[in-house]
């Protein structure tokens, strides 16, 4: 008789959750590790994945492709039958709107940090002066110690105009936070090593981008958007045989001799380990009676919130279709929208499904800077017109629009951030049969948090785990 798989409950069911239960479930390929119960508080999963109909047309309301460079999202997504709706965007031509005009996004630049100024100069994102302080660049360089603020650190070797007018608007689109404050070492890691040695920026960052890149586009979405990724990891997860619970907020977790309690309006649910995949102030608050200094460390992540405003118009309405795929604005322009994306430009699967709608999308508020949010949707309508009108000539009025508002919807990451995940961690495994994921550790994109979610499912599976029978279902 088979010895029975150790029971693993799975806290939370955005897209990180959903990973987790897939790969410790056996929905992701490979045989099922542990029998997975996955609780999730509200009416869906997903998260801050999510499609919805405006005017008629099926979009997506929250993250709309992934980086296809980094594949664990991509493969994922094949994992659960999705390999045939992979589609990268129809252009990728963005713009950056400043001073009152649109300039193309420079090429040779890593995260708006340049490796070439010659297409620098050419886009016309900066001022004169702004071009000769970046190649002014000084000769040598002391090296930054462990880690350091992207915006510090980048104004130092480059200038603050790079920052205000590259790399804030690029990072705002990430994280919606701000350059100043952003740790180097946990958002763009591939710069670190280039800090800590000194010397060019510009050099460094040029031979970065002319190593040998993988082949195939650098982004993918899906058709009928990424919001069906999650819909279909829950599918195949329950072909799997885990168990999904929706509406079931826990209340309590409890640290016994042989395991956990997890604790639910609908009774107590034990288990052998847990994997919480919720956000970090909800993660505290579970974790303050059995690990306070975790839920101190989890407490102290703060979060940005964005409102996304989603507008059809009619096709036959518009004199032609807005330039590229979209353009950014740099806060230092004072504009409300931090970003705009002509969707149906983008995106060659709404184009088709929708051929007399075209739809666009922008986005407004970030970190501290978040009143937006708090503006009625006829508002946020109205401010996104207006910088519309201003930024691509757009007159027509939408024949339908949509709000969707993500509070606290994106973790930030100061300077020290890895420090304190990798306290969160140790403190995890001093508890045993506990694991976490989710976008306030490893990186807040989808493919970073489907390896996060590996990550903490295979931490379970190790003999130092402290899950009785869970090191026997480890794979080869």
């Amino acid at each position: 008789m088979a010895e029975a798989l150790p029971k693993v409950v799975v806290i939370g069911g955005g897209i990180a959750g959903l990973a987790a239960a897939a790969h410790l479930g056996g929905a992701a390929g490979g045989p099922a590790r542990a029998a997975v119960t996955l609780l999730e508080a509200g009416e869906r999963v997903g998260g801050k994945l999510l499609t919805g109909e405006v005017g008629g047309v099926q979009v997506d309301l929250g993250a709309e492709s992934v980086l296809a460079r980094r594949p664990e999202a991509v493969e994922l997504a094949r994992e659960v039958g999705l390999a045939d709706f992979l589609e990268p965007p129809s252009t990728a031509k963005a713009a950056v709107w400043t001073r009152g005009a649109l300039h193309p996004l420079p090429g040779g630049q890593l995260m708006g940090v340049p490796g070439d100024l010659a297409a620098l100069a050419a886009s016309g994102v900066l001022t004169p002066e702004g071009l000769a302080r970046a190649a002014a660049e000084p000769a040598t360089a002391h090296g930054v110690g462990e880690d350091v603020a992207i915006g510090a650190y980048v104004a130092e070797r480059l200038g603050q105009e790079v920052v205000d007018r590259l790399v804030e608007p690029l990072l705002g689109g990430v994280y919606a936070g701000r350059a100043e404050e952003i740790s180097l070492r946990a958002a763009v890691p591939q710069l670190l090593a280039i800090a800590q040695g000194g010397g060019s920026l510009v050099a460094g960052v040029h031979a970065l981008l002319d190593r040998p890149q993988a082949g195939g586009p650098v982004f993918q979405g899906l058709r009928g958007g990424i919001g069906t990724l999650p819909t279909a990891v829950a599918a195949a997860c329950e072909r799997a045989g885990v168990e999904l619970r929706l509406r079931t907020p826990v209340s309590a977790l409890r640290r016994t001799a042989t395991g956990w309690q997890v604790v639910t309006a609908d009774g107590v649910i034990e288990a052998d380990a847990v994997l919480l995949a919720v956000p970090a102030p909800a993660a505290a608050a579970l974790l303050a009676a059995e690990a306070p200094a975790a839920a101190a460390e989890l407490a102290g992540v703060e979060y940005a919130g964005m409102a996304l405003v989603t507008l059809a118009f009619r096709r036959a309405e518009l004199p032609g279709p807005p330039p590229g795929s979209g353009f950014l604005v740099p806060p230092v322009d004072g504009r409300s929208i931090k970003a705009a994306t002509f969707s149906s430009q983008k995106w060659g699967w709404l184009e088709r499904s929708a051929p007399e709608a075209f739809v666009l999308r922008t986005s407004l508020g970030r970190y501290r800077d978040e009143a937006a949010l708090d503006l009625d949707d006829a508002e946020l309508v109205e401010r996104s017109l207006t910088d519309l009108r201003a930024a691509v000539g757009l007159t027509a009025r939408p024949y339908a629009s949509a709000v969707t508002r993500w509070r606290a919807g994106l973790p930030q990451y100061p300077v020290g951030h890895q420090d304190r995940v990798a306290r969160i961690r140790a403190a995890a495994r001093r508890l045993g049969g506990l694991a976490l994921a989710g976008a306030a550790y490893d990186g807040v994109g989808i493919p970073a948090c489907v390896a996060s979610a590996r990550r903490a499912a295979d931490e379970l599976t190790t003999p130092q785990s402290g899950v009785p029978g869970m090191e026997g279902t480890m794979r080869a």
